[in-house]
């Protein structure tokens, strides 16, 4: 196939926190390669996964909610979600089939304007979840808020519904070239990194208030051990507080001891092998408000 006949490109999918971007990602390129959470702001960094279709290569790049910052870090992501947003081919605007569109959801559709050179599509999501009036009056609300959607497209990143017609889609609208990765790659997400979410993921879970907001992960040392198939995972869970680490080691370490078994069994099918793994909890005063520590975690 020549390059006249194949297309490549960037698409991000955008919107207000927890709306599905994460997933619907994972379930387009087939594997997880972004975490997911019920709690906003899960996503901090731009990930991007790769869809390769027959006559394309489509590169997702998974970013943060935009939302209105209220620390450094908030900030910081928002810029994050600009700069993809000036860099990609089609930008993808969700809402959830199951909310009502807001002002937050106005907000970012107008904002869009600032995106000339980007061809822009709307996505219902959450379609398994909502009821066939839900879903049309959503339709209905999502094709007002502007007039150059090239698509306005419901679907369910759950129940694959509708994800091949968006996948098509979106291919249309991508430039003409060669593929950016080498077939079979789905990420270009390093090992560490993906280690260090998927910990982080674990951490989440039924965690509440301002502590999810308040974690970070820092691998420090991943390490085949000598004469075993073992492979030895340091990591630093992040927290804010004392009063926040208390809650993440538990009772007499039930909850660490709980965040590393469950992260392990995601870590040993990434590395292909058995996996000990090691997690302290550190406190860093505010981090979230401070450049310093925000620098040294990578923000």
């Amino acid at each position: 196939m020549s390059d006249s006949d194949f297309r490549s490109g960037f698409v991000t999918f955008v919107g207000r926190p927890n709306v599905g971007k994460s997933t619907l990602m994972n379930a387009l390129v087939g594997e997880k390669i972004a975490i997911t959470s019920d709690k906003p702001q899960t996503t901090r960094r731009a990930i991007r996964g790769i869809l390769n279709r027959p006559g394309g290569q489509i590169v997702i790049v998974d970013t943060p909610g935009l939302h209105r910052p209220r620390t450094l870090l908030g900030q910081r992501l928002n810029d994050l979600v600009e700069e993809v947003l000036g860099d990609v081919d089609v930008i993808a605007f969700c809402a959830p089939a199951t909310e009502k569109v807001g002002p937050g959801d106005r907000r970012i559709a107008e904002s869009l304007d600032g995106y000339a050179s980007a061809r822009k599509i709307a996505l219902v999501t959450k379609t398994d979840a909502a009821s066939r009036d839900q879903i049309t009056e959503r339709l209905m609300e999502v094709d007002g808020l502007r007039e150059d959607w090239a698509a306005v497209i419901p679907l369910s990143a759950v129940t694959a519904d509708q994800l091949g017609v968006l996948a098509d889609e979106i291919l249309k609208l991508l430039p003409e070239g060669p593929a950016l990765y080498p077939d079979g790659v789905v990420t270009d997400e390093s090992d560490d990194d993906r280690i260090a979410e998927i910990i982080r993921e674990a951490a989440l879970d039924g965690v509440r208030d301002e502590l999810p907001h308040s974690i970070a992960v820092v691998v420090q040392d991943v390490e085949p051990r000598e004469d075993s198939d073992l492979i030895d995972v340091y990591a630093d869970i992040v927290v804010e507080r004392d009063s926040q680490k208390a809650i993440i080691i538990g009772k007499k370490g039930s909850r660490l001891a709980r965040v590393g078994a469950t992260a392990r069994e995601q870590i040993e099918p990434l590395l292909g092998s058995r996996v000990f793994l090691s997690l302290h909890v550190k406190v860093a005063k505010d981090w979230q408000r401070d450049p310093k520590q925000l620098g040294r975690l990578g923000f």
